[in-house]
């Protein structure tokens, strides 16, 4: 191979590369990571009225916690 092409392909995995890391940035400064327990919780219920309580059940536990509220465990 010539030079031209090795130094072509390196400049375009480098790019590819900083794009990779530029979104993988962009998506842990946006906490597009952090719906690992909905995703999990979602898998317990059958159907989509189960997993909507579940969801309306966590909002009412954050907005207790909002509060001062802790339920017993």
């Amino acid at each position: 191979m010539s030079t031209e092409i090795i130094a072509m392909m390196i400049g375009i995995s480098t790019l590819l590369g900083a794009f990779g890391l530029v979104a993988l940035l962009w998506g842990i400064k946006t906490k597009q990571f952090e719906d690992y327990r909905k995703f999990l919780d979602g898998t317990k219920y059958d159907d989509e009225d189960a997993l909507n309580d579940a969801y309306n059940m966590e909002q009412k536990q954050k907005e207790a916690a909002k509060k001062g509220y802790r339920p017993p465990d």
